[in-house]
């Protein structure tokens, strides 16, 4: 059986180039403090969010209106034995015109069921896809800092 890696998929109104636009302004939807350039190949930036997640990123592949690919050069995931394990990993973003919405498809290759932050970091990716980068792609507001709802 192949491990699978985490990937989810949302639909939006918006053409193939606004959903692009929208995925590259990382600072709209995703939480934390962003330091660099996120929408150039070969631009590296950092993600970090208290003392619990810091990653940097390379972004290696953008076909406007179509693809982003940030590969992942490096973490420090300070919930989990292996705070390395998101290193190597590349995070794919792929949109296409369906009809007449814009699918962007997302898939974390690396974060697979077997590594120890699946579960929260899956969730996590869950919220910030399905939820705020959704959302700030359809109305140009997301939401970088989850809701709590308890």
């Amino acid at each position: 059986m192949k491990t699978k890696n985490f990937t989810t998929t949302i639909l939006v109104d918006q053409s193939p180039q606004e959903a692009f636009d929208a995925i590259n302004d990382v600072r709209g939807w995703w939480s934390g403090e962003i330091e660099g350039r996120t929408d150039a190949v070969g631009a590296e930036w950092t993600y970090s969010y208290k003392k619990l997640h810091r990653t940097t990123q390379k972004i290696t592949e953008l076909v406007p209106g179509k693809k982003i690919v940030w590969h992942v050069t490096a973490s420090q995931l300070n919930f989990v034995r292996d705070e390395n394990e998101w290193d190597g990993t590349d995070i794919v973003f792929e949109i296409a015109r369906k009809r007449d919405k814009t699918e962007v498809r997302f898939t974390h290759v690396g974060l697979v069921p077997s590594i120890e932050c699946y579960d929260g970091c899956s969730g996590a990716w869950g919220f910030y896809v399905n939820e705020s980068l959704r959302d700030f792609i359809a109305s140009g507001k997301g939401h970088p800092n989850p809701r709590v709802s308890r």
